[in-house]
């Protein structure tokens, strides 16, 4: 196993990029400040593997956070997609790709109606809107840790790129006084908060299982108490499935745990690398959107041709045989990070929700954002380096999800587990 070498050409790209681009990068958690170094500039992937600047070759296990469930450049998307360019890409009309796409969304899911966007912060955006037009309330509860996009009601104790790099609610936010954040799986927290604001509380937002302060699953009924909660008090809980829609079952966290809600937000897996999203409920719910009722929102790019076309092409193989291959993989991986990092003597916590995980360098259980947030990460830094040198590319955050695709084959598993035991003992020199 071969350490990867020369990254120069990812420096040169980086120092072009903080040139003209805030931070070099357009999304923060890609410039590795969390994990220190340079972010890698990648140019090619194919299957599970993909392809820096330099011509350095790494398994993939973040899969573009998620969506690429069945790997890079799957022949069947390209084909798609390219069908679908050659016709013209982009109408401002409608087009029957984004009816196909659509009618798998409803029959996967059982929503009733679903509305295309372009991204999971336009569906969470959107949803909250349309929850506080239904029930003429403006509060709103969401959960520390939880990460709904850059919504400014929802960064309030946000996950993801904020977790990573550790900063309070964001400069420029407005719409947060109306926002009450609760501990994740703390329902009495939330029983209060509705008792405290009675008659008040527009919705309640969770991710239907946390994974942007690294994987958490609702424990006890957690998400199924939400919905009684908020049907006693004239609520409406949106379940967030950007994240864990289509990428834990066919038919979502909801499919795989039987958790229902008022509105579903989806994303990432139903693009298929291209950008897409939805949000979805009941009829009565979703035709008070315009033009149908009097809640507005709109998009230029919205149900766009090419990611339509990738997203149908991708959850056409998104079967029972793929659920169950990402399941196998996803626990072969788990079991041994957990048996390097127990051989190196390093404290941790391997977390998961469905074939989603993370490992936190901790000796505690982890059930809400402050078990999280208590981590070592220093301890992660050092075992995400040495993972990196080793040509296995995971998450460049301690608080983000491990993702596996139906692309990992024998010979990427092998060197995902020969990789672990010297990331293992890089990780015991800096843990307690």
């Amino acid at each position: 196993m071969a350490d990867i070498q020369s990254t120069e050409k990812s420096r040169e790209l980086f120092d072009r990029a903080a040139r003209v681009v805030p931070g070099g990068v357009n999304s923060p958690v890609r410039a590795f400040r969390s994990v220190g170094g340079d972010p890698r500039f990648m140019v090619s992937g194919e299957g599970c593997r993909m392809t820096d600047a330099d011509g350095n070759t790494y398994v993939d296990l973040v899969s573009s956070w998620g969506p690429l469930i069945l790997g890079h450049a799957h022949p069947h998307v390209i084909d798609a997609v390219t069908a679908a360019a050659v016709k013209g890409t982009s109408f401002g009309t409608p087009t029957p790709g984004e009816v196909d796409l659509a009618e798998e969304l409803v029959a996967r899911t059982g929503v009733e109606r679903v509305r295309m966007v372009n991204s999971g912060t336009e569906a969470t955006m959107t949803a909250l809107r349309l929850a506080r037009a239904a029930t003429g309330r403006t509060k709103i509860i969401k959960f520390a840790g939880c990460y709904h996009g850059h919504v400014d009601p929802l960064l309030a104790a946000a996950g993801s790129g904020v977790a990573t790099l550790a900063l309070p609610d964001s400069p420029g936010v407005v719409g947060t006084d109306e926002t009450i954040v609760a501990p994740y799986n703390d329902i009495d927290s939330v029983a209060k908060i509705f008792a405290e604001h009675d008659g008040q509380i527009a919705c309640v937002i969770t991710e239907a299982a946390a994974g942007n302060m690294g994987v958490v699953a609702p424990r006890d009924g957690f998400n199924r108490k939400l919905a009684e909660l908020c049907r006693a008090n004239g609520a409406l809980l949106i379940l967030d499935e950007v994240m864990t829609g289509f990428r834990v079952s066919k038919n979502g966290w909801a499919g795989f745990s039987g958790d229902t809600a008022d509105l579903f937000t989806y994303g990432k897996v139903m693009g298929g690398g291209l950008p897409a999203a939805a949000f979805g409920g009941r009829a009565e719910l979703m035709d008070m959107l315009a033009p149908s009722g009097p809640v507005y929102q709109a998009g230029t790019l919205s149900g766009n041709p090419l990611a339509c076309a990738a997203g149908l092409a991708t959850l056409q193989l998104c079967d029972d045989d793929l659920y169950a291959k990402l399941d196998a993989v996803s626990q072969t991986l788990g079991e041994a990070a957990v048996a390097a990092l127990t051989e190196a003597g390093v404290p941790h916590r391997l977390s998961r929700a469905g074939n989603m995980f993370s490992v936190f360098f901790t000796a505690d259980d982890v059930s809400d954002f402050a078990g999280a947030q208590a981590q070592n990460v220093a301890a992660y830094r050092a075992f995400f380096h040495e993972m990196l040198a080793k040509g296995v590319y995971l998450p460049p955050s301690a608080y983000e999800a491990w993702f596996v695709s139906g692309a990992l084959d024998d010979e990427a598993v092998a060197q995902i587990a020969d990789a672990l035991p010297y990331a293992a003992r890089a990780a015991a020199k800096v843990a307690p």
